[in-house]
Parts: structure tokens; sequence; C-alpha cells
């Protein structure tokens, strides 16, 4: 019997990216190959990029100079670079990295075992984009690390033209799915086991204007309701623009949505917003958060800032500072501009000095901490239900689940941390329905199926005991 091929995957960025490296590996499977641990054991290597960040160039390049070593030790093994970063450089990382032999673009997931295939019959590297979307990702097979969660891409692209994002040009123009085919998959995975998914897209709120002539993600959510096995869904990201009072109704109607926002701010500053061409003011941003806050009872709410953008000045900041302290998110993502080539503001004048843009992150920092513990304090001594995710990364002592307000809990089951599940709120597919999906689609389970992690996907209810600015404590409630 020969030996099966191997693969393994790194994946930079964004949800969207995990959602196809899961495509990626789930379409490699079923050509056979399986996954392994390190590139120095694998036949094919793949890296997804991202182009967010100002290091990203450097950090693939990087990469490709550590997998290079690999290659010139066993030169059969195959190199695959796809992503953002693969549709901006294009044909440029090869002539960078001549041992690369695929590259690839965001649209053309499904043609990946073909690019292999053409690369092992011709012996030259491979460069293909596509600059429609043929098959969307969601439809084809997917190994999933995950046992109980899944992402389920509703939207690909963006219609939006914010200066200083290369999403638009890297992921092309907005294409939603059909609300019957997003059903279909999310009924399929709640039958394998998944009770809590994720809804991905560029921009979620306009979800569906590009086939029904209107957004449409208010009755996507409603829709949710009521499939069996589904217990949360999570969503990300809207953009404020978008974010109407049909969705914040819908979120708090639903009995699977859960009650967290994120809301990218950006900016506090009107005219940096401006700038920015978000589509919205500081006024405006207001209204939506007061209107979401009245809707939606318990709604925590999380947001992104850019610190520095070309021409802030310090009124600018401070406004940002004003509408952080005013809004008290539970939690913000928090960067420091950095110019990314093809974008609006990467040729922009006034430029903030790097001095002066890492000490205003840092008071920003500051006051962040500072509220999303007195946010997290105020939970103190309640009685939550957390879905277990897994041991915590920082004490494999302590068991890590999160809130339907996306708060993580670290707590300490003894029933759980030695060995066996505790008969506790227990999801029943996910140990045993993994296998059905993955027989449609030609994967076996032992291969498909990620490793059990004990109490994964299970509920329990604690009592939250103490605070910190990322994460609470609780107990055990027995």
């Amino acid at each position: 019997m020969s030996k099966p091929k191997t693969y393994w995957i790194r994946t930079f960025g964004c949800q969207m990216n995990e959602h196809d490296s899961e495509r990626l590996a789930g379409l490699l499977e079923v050509q056979g190959y399986r996954k392994v641990a390190t590139p120095d054991l694998a036949d094919v290597a793949v890296f997804n990029t991202c182009a967010i960040r100002e290091n990203a160039d450097n950090r693939l390049y990087g990469n490709l100079g550590h997998i290079k070593a690999v290659k010139d030790v066993n030169p059969d093994l195959k190199v695959v670079v796809g992503g953002c970063l693969a549709e901006k450089d294009r044909e440029t990382i090869v002539r960078k990295a001549p041992w690369v032999d695929v590259v690839m673009g965001t649209r053309n997931i499904e043609a990946l075992p073909d690019l292999l295939q053409r690369v092992e019959e011709q012996g030259i590297p491979v460069v293909e984009f596509s600059e429609t979307l043929n098959v969307f990702p969601s439809a084809l097979p997917a190994r999933r690390d995950n046992r109980f969660h899944a992402w389920v891409a509703i939207q690909y692209g963006c219609n939006n033209a914010c200066t200083f994002c290369i999403v638009p040009s890297v992921r092309g123009h907005e294409d939603s799915r059909r609300i019957g085919d997003i059903l279909g998959e999310v009924k399929q995975l709640c039958a394998d086991g998944v009770i809590e998914v994720t809804l991905l897209g560029q921009n979620v709120n306009s979800y569906g204007r590009d086939i029904y002539s209107k957004p449409k993600f208010a009755d996507l959510l409603l829709s949710l309701d009521g499939i069996e096995g589904l217990e949360r869904v999570r969503y990300t990201s809207p953009h404020p623009k978008d974010f109407r009072e049909p969705v914040a109704r819908a979120m708090a109607e639903s009995k699977v949505v859960c009650e967290h926002l994120h809301l990218p701010l950006q900016s506090g500053s009107s005219r940096v917003l401006k700038s920015m061409k978000r589509s919205y003011s500081r006024e405006k941003f207001l209204d939506k958060v007061a209107m979401a806050r009245e809707i939606i009872p318990g709604l925590a709410l999380t947001t992104d800032i850019i610190v520095g953008f070309p021409g802030e000045t310090e009124e600018d900041f401070e406004q940002t500072m004003s509408l952080v302290e005013q809004v008290r998110f539970d939690g913000a993502f928090t960067f420091q501009y950095s110019p990314r080539p093809g974008t609006v503001a990467a040729t922009m004048q006034d430029q903030v000095p790097k001095e002066v843009v890492t000490e205003r992150f840092n008071r920003l920092a500051d006051l962040q901490h500072r509220i999303s513990l007195e946010c997290n304090q105020q939970h103190v001594g309640e009685i939550v239900e957390v879905l277990v995710e897994g041991p915590s990364k920082k004490d494999p002592d302590k068991l890590t689940g999160r809130t339907r307000t996306n708060k993580l809990v670290h707590f300490t089951d003894r029933e759980l941390v030695g060995a066996g599940a505790s008969p506790a709120r227990v999801n029943p597919g996910v140990a045993g329905g993994l296998g059905r999906l993955n027989a449609a689609i030609g994967v076996s389970s032992a291969v498909a199926a990620a490793p059990a992690i004990v109490g994964q996907g299970e509920f329990r209810t604690l009592e939250i005991i103490s605070a910190s600015p990322s994460h609470m404590e609780g107990r055990l409630l027995e």
C-alpha cells in the first residue's frame, strides 16, 4: 500500500482566511492527502496570506525563506501561496521566491488540486487568478479543527472604498449566497455535531443586496431560528453605515443570535472618518450604539480603532478618546496605522510620525484596559452559561468557556481536567456525528475529525468570582 501524501497549511489574518484554509484542507483530503504538523513532513505546504498589516510582506517572504531550506532537503515538496497577499503581489512572489510552485488568488480556491497537477505535469511554477467567484468557498469540502463551531461565509468581497483598506482590491466586489444555500449548510453542520456558527462577510449588513436588490441580513438571522441542534450564532463584521434597526430587532428576537455586536469605529473624529470614507460621522455612530443598546437587552459591544491615520491631529485623537470613554466598549482591537501599497491613504500627505502614533496608541490602550476591566467587574457574582472551548492557553489545569456576550471565562472542572466528560449539558452530536458529512464528501472521519478535546462543545454554568480586562474567572456550579 502506497504511503498517503501529506499537507501542511499556515494561515495568516482574519476569520475569512481561516474559513478558506478549511476549504483548502478539505480539497486536499478529498484527493487523499493527510494533514501533518510541520512542513518538513509535508508533500504540499500552503501559506494562506493576509495583506492588511504593514509587516505582512516581510512575514510572508521570511516564511518563504524558511521553507526554501525545507525544499532544499525535499525537492519534491510543492509550495503554494494563496490569500490576499498573493492576490496583491501575484507574479512578484515567484520572482522573489522562485522555489514557490503555485500562486493562486482568493477567488479560485477550488482550483488547488488542478494547479498542483499542472505543476507535476509542466515542471514550472503556476500563477493563476480569477476575476469572478466561480464556486463559493463554502460549497467546497472542509476539514474543520473544531468539532462544535464552524465558520459559514455568507458573502465574499466588499463594495466599500475605505481609504486605508486593501480588501476590495484583493477580495473583489460583494457576492452574496442565497439564503437557502446558507440554511442548507448550517443544517448539515448541525447534523454533523456543530452547535455554534459564525457568519462571515466583509460587510454582513449589506448581505443580499446584490441578489435580492435590498439587504436581507435581518431575514437571514431570523431564518436560523429553529434549526435543530443550533445553539448559538455570531457574525462578523458589520459596517456601521449599514447597521440598521431591522438587524438589531432580529438580534433581539432570535433565540440563537448572541448578544454581542462588533461595530468597527476606526476613529471618533468626524473629520478623520470622512477622510477614511467611512460614510458615517461621530454622531451617527453614537446613534447606532444607542439604538442597539435600547433594542438588544444585555448587549456587549466591541470595536476596532485605528490610531494615527494620516492627518490625525491631537484634537482628532482626543475625540476618539472621549467617544471611547462615552460608549464604554467591552473590548477593542486597537491598531497603529500603517500605510499599505495600493490604498488611497498610503499616498496621503501628513503621515503622522511613528513616535506620535505610538504615544497615542499607548494612551488609548490604557484607557480601554481600564474600561474593559470595569465592564468585566460588573459581572462578578453573576451566574452565566459558557460553551467550553477547551483548556486555557495560559493554565492547562483550567478550562476556557465563552458566554453568549463573547466574554472568556476560565474555570476548573476537576471531572474534565483529569479525563472523561462530566454529565453537564452535553452536545451529543460532537462525538458521533462528524462521520456523516465526511462520508458524503469522501473523507474518512478518522482523518477529517480533529482529536477530541475533553469538555469541548459542552455547556457549563458558572458563578463569576473575579475579573481582568481580558477575561473573567468562574466557579463551577454543581
